[in-house]
């Protein structure tokens, strides 16, 4: 099934500033997390699960943190 099939409700990173440039979305898909860029709403979506993505945002925490 393709996103744009399901029915999904997305958020934009709080990071995006409320511009809409340069940010990405994610989406709650049951068992997994959607990730799309917010410029291209209808193109790919990259599915990660839900341990993978806490992962990649608490490395990207850290990474920024230490900059």
């Amino acid at each position: 099934m393709s996103h744009e099939q399901m029915d999904l409700v997305w958020f934009k990173s709080s990071y995006s500033g409320g511009t809409g440039n340069n940010c990405v979305e994610v989406a709650d898909v049951c068992t997994a997390v959607g990730v799309r860029d917010s410029k291209q709403v209808n193109g790919p979506v990259l599915l990660l699960s839900k341990a993978t993505f806490i992962d990649f945002v608490e490395g990207v925490s850290r990474e920024s943190h230490s900059a």
